[in-house]
């Protein structure tokens, strides 16, 4: 039994998107696999349970036996944070997850671990990511997202952490103007220092994009028509402030997008539902006119009515961009083509001597 810990050097990197990725390709090459998320920091309570959403999706996503306790067995919530610094925690969090990954590996050949955050997370109960690996002897994977050319020292610094237990790395999300850099200059550079870099991964708007539901969420607002559609993916936003003249052409640089403007501007509002647009979202609660929602219902565009202000409504939606979960179907379909692609799976299989089905 392999067990692969998928780890990252920051948050968003595309720890899940690579577990499901993976999981998909080990049982399509006939392989038994498990799934946990040694330690949460995002998990919380619904109906009195305690849930991390990743690790719920991939159990429901493969149909996973084990119990959601067990796949994701540590939580670290604020209330459990505290208890543990003023002393009064007792949980033996080591033996707790000892526990659950027993549940998991159990007839499994592979056994995915999602990793937190950042490699450090965890060390609060003696379960940062160097430790979960040596309790469970698994392997390291490191998922890098590109920021800069300096990507190269995010790698070195997971090898430094991990050792001779890291097999390798995945950097994810470069720019498609800096993919030749990365895999001509970085990824020699960082074999040569024994850093297998199994895949260089493009930045692609799908997987970065909010549904429409999501935008609705974040800004607290609601959604007058269309509802049936907001799972719609929205890749792109654009701001109509402009002439009414000016709108049509601007519109048409951009597919799948939301596009954002006063609840008094009907006539911008035509132009958008004219256009590739996913959602319109009209700011200032100012409601929109029978005329607007009637079309809108004809071309199925959810209209979306905020209180905020257009530069508020903007600054906000920004910050969910590329920080959504991978929970859509259409997502999950590309990051998979990507993988194919671009990923040396027979390098990972001689690594973990695995071989798959004929």
């Amino acid at each position: 039994m392999n067990a692969l810990y998928i780890c990252s050097t920051a948050t968003f990197s595309g720890k899940t998107a690579l577990c499901i990725g993976l999981a998909k390709k080990f049982r399509r090459d006939g392989f038994t696999i498990g799934y946990m998320k040694p330690v949460s920091t995002t998990a919380r309570k619904v109906a009195g349970r305690i849930v991390d959403e990743d690790a719920q999706f991939i159990q429901q996503t493969f149909d996973l036996a084990e119990p959601l306790e067990a796949i994701a067995p540590i939580a670290l919530m604020p209330q459990v944070v505290e208890s543990i610094l003023t002393g009064e925690e007792e949980t033996d969090f080591v033996g707790q997850l000892r526990e659950g990954y027993a549940k998991v590996a159990q007839g499994k050949d592979v056994v995915i671990l999602e990793g937190g955050a950042h490699c450090m997370e965890g060390s609060l109960v003696s379960l940062s990511a160097p430790s979960v690996s040596d309790l469970l002897q698994a392997r390291e994977l490191v998922v890098i997202k590109y920021t800069s050319d300096l990507v190269v020292d995010d790698a070195l610094g997971a090898k430094a952490l991990f050792g001779d237990s890291m097999i390798g790395t995945v950097i994810n999300a470069v720019p498609r103007q800096r993919m030749r850099f990365v895999q001509e200059m970085v990824k020699p550079y960082l074999e040569e220092w024994g850093i297998r870099v199994f895949a260089v991964l493009p930045q692609e708007r799908l997987l970065m994009s909010i549904s429409v539901g999501q935008l609705a969420d974040c800004l607290g607002a609601e959604i007058l028509c269309c509802p049936e559609a907001s799972e719609e993916l929205v890749e792109y936003l654009m701001v109509g402030a402009m002439t009414v003249d000016s709108a049509l052409t601007y519109f048409r640089r951009k597919p799948n997008k939301a596009v954002i403007t006063g609840g008094d501007r009907s006539d911008i509002q035509l132009a958008a539902l004219e256009t590739s647009t996913k959602c319109l979202i009209l700011t200032g609660n100012l409601y929109p006119s029978p005329l607007i929602l009637g079309r809108a219902e004809e071309v199925g565009v959810p209209v979306i009515l905020t209180r905020q202000d257009t530069l508020t409504t903007v600054e906000i939606i920004e910050q969910f961009f590329g920080k959504t979960r991978l929970h859509q179907e259409k997502k999950i379909q590309r990051f998979q083509e990507m993988l194919d692609e671009r990923f040396d799976f027979d390098a990972l299989y001689a690594d973990l001597e695995l071989k798959p089905a004929a």
